[in-house]
């Protein structure tokens, strides 16, 4: 029979299909194919973009030219722009603001052949410091509330003209109901236990380890208990930390191993599917409104969801909020994973 299960972190319920022979191989899905046209986030192609607000380079070399590891860009179509003022006001019973915010893209490499997981470790290791580097200058930005950093792989998880390895970064003037969702959940939760509901997960995930991926000193990949997606993944540091901008060097370095660990398993056991990549992470902490809580530094713990486009979401999911998935996390993780990382 099949299950529903309850996603403790959101209060999302998931169907769980009952088999458990599902094998990576029985899933059609399109290949990334990297176009060979001109791309302008190549190097040597840089004059082709808006002028980088952030680079990784070599030394010696200059902004704007060669010679960068990881480079950030304005969108050249932004959903939002950083120019102006979000004067917020009422339509009638509606309410609405300019759209001010930022809309980023990180380069991840120079080379239009390589995917993420293909990177070396300190190559992905730059990448990470990029999205610190961009996160801790527009905290300054008192307009913006949250910064979600995402990454589409492959057309169909969203990258439809972008074949070169790049993620994305887009500032909000407010937090999104999806984060707020797990935010009044954690706070609960605290509220009641005064403990992490994330670290309690954790703790339960490793001691029964039926759904562990890989793992390292640092941090632990998981197939949720809920998962919405075949395969899905969610990445988390085993020490509590509400926010990512204050990963150690130490721990860069972790997060970039089990990133490649990870992404080379979905590549080598499930063929490379396309994939959205995200950066769960807790806002700005501005100063507080009436009716705020203030446990946030305590009772949240940043993440990242890991959500393969293998099956399509239908008119159920999208009318019910329910997901329906065929690949029982368990199942997922003994595909992904059949002897766990140490």
């Amino acid at each position: 029979m099949s299950q529903i299960r309850k996603d403790v972190f959101t209060g999302r319920w998931v169907i769980m299909a009952e088999t458990t022979t599902v094998q990576p191989a029985d899933f059609n899905f399109k290949r990334l194919v990297r176009e060979t046209k001109f791309c302008p986030f190549c190097e040597t192609n840089e004059a082709s973009t808006p002028p980088e607000v952030f680079a990784i380079r070599s030394p010696g070399s200059f902004p704007n030219g060669p010679g960068w590891s990881v480079r950030v860009v304005p969108n050249s179509a932004p959903r939002l722009r950083i120019e102006g003022e979000l004067v917020p006001r009422a339509d009638g019973f509606h309410d609405l603001m300019n759209g001010v915010g930022a809309h980023e893209i990180i380069a991840e490499t120079p080379r239009h052949d390589r995917s993420l997981h293909e990177l070396e470790i300190h190559k992905i290791s730059d990448v990470i410091r990029a999205y610190v580097a961009r996160m801790v200058d527009l905290e300054r930005d008192k307009r913006v509330r949250y910064v979600l950093i995402f990454k589409n792989h492959g057309e169909g998880a969203g990258a439809h003209t972008i074949s070169h390895s790049i993620s994305q970064l887009v500032a909000l003037p407010v937090t999104p109901r999806a984060v707020k969702t797990k935010l009044m959940i954690a706070r609960d939760y605290f509220a009641a236990k005064e403990r992490c509901i994330y670290c309690d997960v954790l703790q339960q995930e490793i001691k029964g380890r039926k759904r562990v991926i890989a793992e390292n000193a640092d941090f632990l990949a998981i197939a949720p208990f809920a998962s919405r997606f075949p395969f899905e993944m969610a990445i988390f540091p085993k020490s509590h930390n509400s926010a990512f901008s204050r990963i150690s060097p130490g721990q860069v370095e972790s997060l970039a191993r089990i990133l490649r660990d990870v992404l080379g398993k979905l590549d080598n056991t499930v063929g490379g599917p396309p994939y959205n990549l995200s950066l769960q992470d807790r806002p700005f902490l501005r100063p507080a409104a009436p009716g705020s809580w203030n446990t946030i530094e305590d009772d949240f713990h940043w993440h990242m969801e890991i959500l393969p486009q293998i099956v399509r979401v239908t008119g159920f999911e999208w009318a019910s909020g329910f997901f329906y998935n065929p690949v029982p996390p368990e199942t997922a993780a003994r595909c992904l994973s059949p002897v766990v990382d140490a």
